[in-house]
């Protein structure tokens, strides 16, 4: 599970060392432009769920996950031969669109056989696995780049999904039995959707979910440019950008071992108090007096992205836990809105991100605002419902 979702990650990371060169070939004319490479993929992540999560539930899990990794090597050799925006552009879309197949089935795979905190810890332990691509595929890139130019970078990428869907093939079952299975119907996509929105619980945390997706991309999509343009550090970013990662693992890893002794909504709540802490420390310290030294800047992330280790397999397991009857279609539908939330979110904050970080932390700082006044109303219908019963 956690090498279907790491191949993402990996298609991800390891091109930000080589969005400026890729930029250059084809034509780019902004620093926005390069960052629509990492945005407009999360985009494809969002929307592809919407067909293979239905699909899955006709079919079974196995067969679906097949069709994205084709279709992923398909994407990678249109990139490959890219000569302008639009192309690249569109390979991008359909990489995202491709690898949201293994990314949501291996949710709804998880779902098949657990649930509750159980499920979060599984997602835990998976999500640490899938940290270590972050951590190694920018160094990965840069080593690749130096050597053998941008597209070796895609040529990797398809060398890695074919080792994945090999594996996938010899070692795993298949979860969805056939008595369990839905008739692929359009009408079993619109009675489910209509069926998880009556799901407050689900709705809430899907939206959560988005806000704080959405400015963790506004981090992703502008790293590259932060640090090799804004901090003149070039050679270190991969290596910044690990040490970053390893923080959002460690966070994860702990998750996986306290959440079943103190249960994801509390664990949930502390996290997100932090998330807005951090950056508002930072805003007060910050505002109007240009970015603070590099090793202050890194501790500010740090502390970051150790709150979002404790957020984003939480806010899934959560948003999953009432539609496990319905798992393929309730990841597809949840990761399409959360992601459709998360891309603007980000294009828009990134859009300021020039020169200086302050855009970055603000976004954290309004995200994190809205995500947890979402939790606080989650805990007022709570508390009026067990009233009312």
């Amino acid at each position: 599970m956690a090498a279907l979702m790491s191949i993402a990650a990996l298609a991800l990371d390891a091109l930000l060392p080589a969005l400026d060169l890729i930029g250059r070939d084809i034509g780019t004319t902004s620093l926005a432009q390069n960052q629509l490479l990492i945005t407009l993929f999360f985009l494809g992540l969002g929307v592809g769920p919407l067909l293979f999560g239905p699909v899955s539930d006709s079919v079974g899990r196995k067969p679906v996950v097949y069709i994205g990794f084709g279709l992923f090597v398909f994407a990678s050799f249109l990139c490959v031969f890219s000569a302008k925006f639009e192309t690249m552009i569109a390979g991008r879309i359909l990489q995202g669109i491709a690898l949201s197949a293994p990314r949501t089935i291996s949710v709804a795979m998880i779902r098949d056989r657990y649930s509750g905190d159980q499920m979060a810890r599984i997602l835990s332990f998976v999500v640490v696995v899938f940290i270590l691509v972050p951590i190694v595929a920018p160094t990965l890139g840069k080593w690749i780049l130096d050597a053998m130019g941008w597209e070796a970078i895609f040529h990797v990428q398809v060398a890695f999904a074919i080792l994945v869907a090999l594996w996938f093939w010899r070692r795993q079952p298949e979860t969805l039995v056939p008595e369990k299975r839905n008739s692929f119907r359009f009408s079993v996509f619109i009675h489910g959707y209509k069926e998880l929105l009556n799901y407050r619980q689900t709705m809430i945390f899907t939206f959560i979910w988005g806000f704080i997706t959405g400015s963790f991309l506004v981090y992703l999509s502008t790293a590259q440019q932060v640090f090799e343009d804004q901090y003149l550090m070039k050679e270190s970013f991969p290596y910044i950008f690990a040490c970053l990662a390893i923080t959002i693992g460690t966070a994860t890893l702990l998750n996986g071992t306290l959440v079943l002794r103190f249960g994801m909504l509390r664990l949930v709540t502390v996290a997100l108090g932090c998330y807005i802490l951090v950056p508002l420390l930072f805003v007060i310290l910050f505002y109007g007096s240009g970015n603070p030294p590099w090793w202050v800047a890194l501790g500010f992330f740090g502390m970051q992205f150790f709150a979002v280790g404790f957020v984003f397999g939480n806010l899934r397991a959560l948003a999953m836990e009432p539609v496990g009857h319905i798992a393929g279609i309730g990841s597809a539908i949840t990761g399409c809105i959360a992601t459709v939330m998360a891309v603007p979110i980000s294009a828009f904050i990134g859009s300021y991100v020039k020169v200086s970080i302050l855009p970055i932390f603000l976004g954290f700082l309004i995200c994190g605002t809205m995500a947890y006044l979402l939790l606080g109303y989650f805990y007022l219908s709570k508390r009026f419902r067990n009233h009312g019963n």
